[in-house]
């Protein structure tokens, strides 16, 4: 069919946490969030860059995204024929990095896509092997043991099947100690977000007692043969999620042993194409995935949904109800759950909501409009 982006609307937006949400990077009390809306034949497509504020997570941050959008890769895609939503990201390859920006327009192509196509983005990507995807949650350092049982206690009441508690140190055994002895059946994991060395190991292989789902990311955010030496030596799978930014990075972690589970983000490997590729690649090792979250608004997490019905994500995923994080999101209908956990897909064209327009120019804090004929870098 081809597709033909004609402008692209770029947009800053601020939005509070319904709670602080704390990991080894810091805490996090709101999110500036880049949307990218890509226009063609008089069609919208949406994209969320799921880059945080600050250059903790990786090397990408809010300020960065927008310059990197606005000088080098909306010129780069604007006005060009393409012959499908495929096309989007070989033509940002050779920009070193910031795949959380380029791959917020690559999605906002593949939305546009489906949207002309007519149909709903998960059947556009080749999903669909579940009608409800699996949730679970993700819960940050709290200010005390007890409040992070308080919260655990109010996520299982309202159904989420997989528990994941950050974890740093000083926060770590003991922590989870207790919460196993409150929790003897739940499903939990725990996340280090690169908050441990291999000097730790002692101390991590105590987690082994724990029966864990996974711990993720343990090591350094760009170290992959440290997590094999770690992994020979625990009982409990790794997750990789940081060091994973593609495919071949799967390749390379599978090969090595350095893990048992690949947690996928769609913003962290540029979009959908590599996170297809990706998946793709662990299923053929037998490796199972799940899909990672980055606290995103409703357009990220609509994505997210999408993607999560890919047949190897086996496992439950963060992607969780709106209101958890926001007191009004920027789709409609927000994203809910059922009673058991999960979250049933949408057959609307695109990722399957409607963007809430008055809401979201409430909150912009800036806005660019770029049209095609821009120079490019």
């Amino acid at each position: 069919m081809g597709i033909k982006v004609d402008r692209v609307v770029v947009r800053h937006l601020r939005m509070p946490l319904v709670h602080f949400f704390e990991t080894s990077f810091g805490r996090t009390t709101e999110r500036d969030i880049v949307l990218v809306e890509a226009i063609a034949d008089g069609l919208s497509g949406w994209g969320e860059v799921t880059a945080g504020e600050n250059p903790f997570y990786n090397e990408e941050w809010t300020d960065a995204v927008w310059l990197l959008l606005q000088d080098y890769i909306v010129p780069r895609v604007i006005g060009r024929e393409l012959a499908s939503a495929e096309d989007v990201a070989p033509l940002t390859n050779h920009i070193r990095g910031h795949k959380m920006a380029r791959g917020g327009l690559e999605a906002a192509v593949w939305d546009l896509e489906a949207r002309q196509a007519g149909v709903p983005l998960w059947k556009h990507i080749g999903g669909g092997a579940r009608r409800e995807i699996p949730c679970g949650v993700s819960i940050g350092v709290q200010d005390s043991v007890a409040q992070l049982l308080k919260k655990i206690e109010k996520e299982l009441a309202d159904g989420y099947q997989r528990i994941k508690m950050k974890i740093k140190p000083g926060w770590d055994v003991d922590v989870i100690r207790q919460v196993r002895q409150e929790f003897p059946g739940i499903k939990l994991m725990a996340d280090a977000n690169s908050a441990y060395t291999l000097a730790d190991t002692d101390r991590l292989k105590q987690l082994d007692e724990f029966y864990l789902m996974m711990i993720e990311q343990p090591l350094a955010h760009d170290d992959i043969i440290d997590h094999a030496t770690l992994q020979a030596q625990l009982q409990t799978p790794i997750c990789l999620d940081e060091c994973i930014r593609s495919a071949h990075h799967g390749e390379q972690a599978i090969a090595m042993r350095a893990c048992g589970i690949i947690n996928i983000k769609l913003g962290r490997v540029g979009g959908f194409l590599e996170a297809k590729r990706l998946h793709d690649v662990a299923q053929k090792a037998g490796i199972p995935v799940w899909c990672g979250g980055m606290l995103e608004a409703g357009v990220g997490r609509a994505h997210n949904i999408a993607l999560a019905t890919l047949p190897n994500f086996v496992l439950p995923g963060d992607v969780s109800a709106s209101k958890r994080y926001w007191a009004r999101d920027i789709i409609v209908p927000a994203v809910e759950t059922t009673p058991q956990g999960t979250i049933a897909i949408r057959d609307s064209p695109g990722f399957g909501y409607d963007v809430d327009a008055d809401f979201i120019r409430s909150i912009t804090v800036r806005e660019q409009t770029i049209t095609s004929g821009e120079s490019r870098n």
